[in-house]
């Protein structure tokens, strides 16, 4: 059983990873793709849920609150029998990539900063319902 539950704390720490990347990815893509005038990156859907992970991780920080992915992979990890983070190689790098030690001010800081980033690219690139409706301004 210890073996299942630290391997749902892997995929946990995977799904987390990615979500992280998606993130962090969209916003440089909507900026560069805004310049460059990819209409993909003007797509309502992918633009509404880029802004609602960014604003969940905000609100988090600002109020305190552990994500409850990392909350869910602690307690996977303590089913597992407390195994620490000395696992498999692709879990040792998606742990270091995740987790670092720095004060939380400056968590608040950097998400509260991309957020507006992510805000800023919808003044700039707006986003479109329709692909077609996008205006080819130059």
């Amino acid at each position: 059983m210890d073996q299942l539950y630290q391997n749902l704390a892997d995929a946990v720490l995977l799904l987390h990873s990615l979500i992280v990347v998606f993130v962090v990815a969209a916003l440089l893509l909507t900026i560069v793709g805004g310049y460059r005038q990819w209409l993909w990156v003007r797509n309502w859907w992918f633009r509404v849920v880029h802004l609602v992970a960014i604003a969940v991780v905000v609100v988090q920080s600002w109020a305190g609150l552990l994500c409850p992915l990392t909350t869910l992979e602690m307690w996977l990890r303590g089913e597992a029998g407390g195994v620490p983070y000395d696992g498999g190689f692709i879990q040792y790098w998606l742990q270091r990539f995740l987790y670092y030690d720095a004060p939380e001010w400056v968590f608040v800081v950097v998400y509260t900063v991309f957020g507006l980033l992510v805000i800023i690219t919808w003044g700039l690139f707006p986003p479109q319902k329709k692909s077609g409706a996008v205006r080819q301004d130059r």
